[in-house]
């Protein structure tokens, strides 16, 4: 299917009052009106639906203009992308720097603004303007870069250059997106390792509400998207303003109100002292700040898919089914197990098989070898050949866990350059999960993964590199200067994985930090799949699949199957619900199918046929979801382009005190095509534990319009069951 063509970008200008320029970029349904000065930075009017073309940008500046009053400290009729100081703002600074404590609040004598398309790095349809302001007296240049992609998505970055002699050192550089006064609840996310994703609301109150990593990584409480709302927004109703950062590393994102209700979503790198020190003529450019907007989450949410689809390097071949080994073997890697593992996952219909943890040098637990990426002789006395060469002669492709940015003390690497490890004048510091950090800050420590983890790609002809990051970065320091060296490392490790891409033209990465910690917008751009969660508990997955799917599409979000008692929360579920919602991804298998009966296998196999024949509706489709009355109650979907087909999951999660559970709308569907519903199953039979309505059992045929928003009523489902629900358009 090959998407229209883009409508060509529109921008407009208007002379304002006191020689200000008001700027409208409008493109993918979306108008941003920009409000420039001869010596200001530009400042957002209006960021949302898009306007008509008869709306006057210079109308629109003047109808939004504050009353005069005694000073624009009290009112702040313009609050620039950079807020600073020096014109009134009495919030959080946008640039921190200084010179030996000296030029640390800029003003600017003159600002040049320049429109035109975007460059190389997004499409080259993009609306972008480009800001350009001089501090002469503080010897700096400040320029603003903001982009309007096709999907409709906002980006906004600032880079400060010292055009001085003496040194600058950048603090922060936090640009903000101004939201309408109709935001007033607040939305983001927590968790914790193996329990990440937690949705948690509140007031848009005056003041901040600020969230911070500190672990060289956004964390497994990372807020991922901090949200703005109308009130009670959710997927499919209200009105949403959201920010995500494009940083791997150390961040902050925060919500800023003032007295004067300027309303901001803001964020930038965490900067550690001493660990931007500009000298002169050198630059500093903060993290893209992503916004999106909608009428719902869901529409929010897919202007960032269509943006990652739409990049050249995005996946686009069938995502091919995966086993991991690491929930059915652990660490013990006897060859005859995985030899016989690897025929099972072949007969089921996988298609990718990766070896985790444990097949390199001293590692036998997880307190040693973590640095040395040479296959142990002791477990692989004949190398990975074996187990390689069966999984190439099923037809799979073979793929391998590595943790490259980690070290055991226990280990060759570490024994040999104690000075390569990340480490303040106090050593070390505390081990977690008995691993530190190697500092790719050296030029040695980076070639000695490059070159031992490309040997291995190349020996193997290795498709596939689980990636993970089990420690946060504590006491981070470069020796042996003793400097901080986050920044340079999280720089350092998305270069190493691109770096290991172009050698290896094929090798796809997947990102994992201990489950969910290391997910972002930076990140993709080198990683084509990522680890939700070490939690495949299935009724966990319904919170943190589509949470994490806000940002990520379907076809790079990790899913996986695992045994019926899962391995972080106890909990035990039966196999159609555990498959049924690793469908909705990236689909894997994690379960040593050596212990599963000939029906599992079957059933198994059943399930994984079905994802083959509707992955590419999976991974293409549009993602809907519905805001269902009934909380017990969760309808997940996906909707084809074209709108010729849908599907959607159909789960009851707690006992509910309504029975049956009630009617579900099926969004997402066009309001004059008539579709005909049907169950959905691996072997065409109501599932078991499942009471069906008649048109479950039959079938019914109803408009688009009439599916979402009358519905259709709920089979009984028990609880930690559920349904898949088919549309197809009906022609002719």
């Amino acid at each position: 299917m090959t998407a229209p063509a883009p409508p060509a970008p529109q921008t407009s200008a208007a002379v304002g009052r006191d020689h200000e320029t008001v700027v409208a970029l409008t493109r993918g349904g979306t108008t941003v009106l920009l409000r420039l000065g001869p010596a200001t930075l530009p400042g957002i009017v209006h960021w949302g639906r898009e306007l008509p073309d008869h709306a006057d940008p210079a109308e629109v500046l003047r109808a939004l203009g504050y009353p005069l009053t005694d000073s624009v400290i009290t009112t702040q009729e313009h609050v620039a992308l950079l807020p600073l100081h020096s014109a009134g703002w009495l919030g959080r600074p946008g640039i921190l720097g200084h010179r030996g404590g000296r030029d640390w609040s800029p003003t600017f004598e003159a600002v040049h603004h320049r429109l035109g398309p975007a460059d190389g790095a997004v499409p080259s349809s993009a609306t972008r303007l480009e800001s350009e302001a001089v501090d002469n007296a503080s010897h700096l240049v400040v320029r603003t870069e903001v982009e309007l992609l096709d999907s409709g998505l906002l980006r906004v970055r600032a880079t400060v250059r010292n055009t001085g002699v003496e040194p600058f050192e950048v603090t922060q550089v936090e640009p903000a997106l101004a939201v309408p006064s109709p935001a007033v609840e607040l939305l983001d996310f927590t968790g914790r390792h193996a329990n990440e994703r937690h949705p948690q609301r509140r007031p848009f109150d005056i003041g901040s509400w600020v969230r911070e990593s500190w672990g060289g990584r956004p964390g497994h409480d990372a807020p991922t998207l901090l949200l703005a709302g109308t009130t009670d927004f959710g997927y499919r109703r209200g009105q949403v303003w959201g920010l995500h950062l494009a940083c791997a590393g150390n961040q902050v994102v925060y919500a800023e109100r003032t007295t004067t209700d300027w309303r901001l979503l803001r964020g930038g790198e965490r900067l550690l002292p001493g660990e931007v020190v500009l000298d002169a003529g050198e630059s500093y450019t903060s993290p893209w700040l992503v916004g999106t907007w909608g009428h719902g989450l869901d529409e929010a949410s897919s202007r960032i898919h269509d943006t990652l689809r739409a990049r050249p390097h995005h996946p686009s071949r069938p995502r091919p089914v995966i086993l991991n080994t690491w929930e059915a073997t652990y660490f013990d890697q006897d060859t005859e197990h995985l030899l016989d593992l690897a025929d099972r996952a072949a007969a089921v219909g996988v298609e990718r098989f990766v070896l985790d943890d444990g097949w390199f040098g001293r590692r036998r637990d997880d307190t040693r070898g973590l640095g040395d990426w040479v296959v142990s002789p002791e477990v692989w006395p004949d190398g990975l050949r074996p187990l390689v060469d069966r999984v190439h002669g099923l037809g799979m492709e073979f793929g391998l866990w590595v943790e490259p940015e980690m070290v055991n003390l226990d280990s060759e690497v570490a024994e040999q350059h104690p000075d390569w490890l990340f480490q303040t004048a106090h050593g070390p510091g505390i081990p977690s999960r008995h691993q530190h950090v190697l500092d790719l800050g050296h030029p040695q420590a980076y070639a000695h993964v490059l070159e031992q983890v490309s040997a291995l790609v190349a020996e193997y002809d290795i498709a596939y590199l689980k990636w993970d990051h089990n420690r946060p970065l504590v006491d981070a320091a470069h020796s042996p200067t003793g400097r901080a060296g986050v920044h340079v490392q999280s720089l350092a490790v998305l270069r190493l994985m691109a770096e290991l891409k172009e050698r290896h033209p094929g090798l796809e990465i997947e990102s994992c930090a201990g489950g969910g910690a290391r997910v972002d917008l930076a990140t993709a751009e080198v990683a084509d799949r990522f680890w939700v969660s070490d939690c495949i508990d299935a009724h966990e997955r319904h919170r943190m699949n589509p949470m994490t799917g806000l940002i990520v599409p379907p076809e790079l979000l990790g899913t996986h199957v695992g045994s019926g008692g899962d391995h972080t929360t106890g909990r035990r579920l039966d196999l159609d619900f555990r498959v049924g919602t690793a469908l909705w991804g990236h689909l894997g298998i994690e379960w040593d199918l050596s212990a599963a009966d000939a029906d599992e296998l079957a059933r198994l196999k059943a399930w994984v046929d079905l994802h083959k024949r509707h992955r590419n509706l999976l991974h293409t489709g549009t993602v809907v979801h519905s805001d269902t009355p009934n909380s017990a109650l969760q309808l997940d979907g996906v909707v084809a382009r074209d709108g010729s087909e849908a599907l959607y999951k159909l789960s009851l999660l707690e006992h509910s005190l309504v029975w049956p559970a009630g009617r579900c709308t099926l969004p997402g569907l066009r309001p004059d095509t008539a579709y005909h519903v049907t169950l959905l199953t691996p072997t065409g039979e109501v599932p078991p534990r499942t009471v069906a309505p008649d048109w479950a059992r039959r079938g019914v045929t109803l408009p688009g319009d009439v599916l979402g928003s009358v519905g259709l009523q709920s089979p009984f489902l028990k609880v930690d069951t559920l349904v898949l629900v088919r549309a197809e358009a009906v022609t002719g």
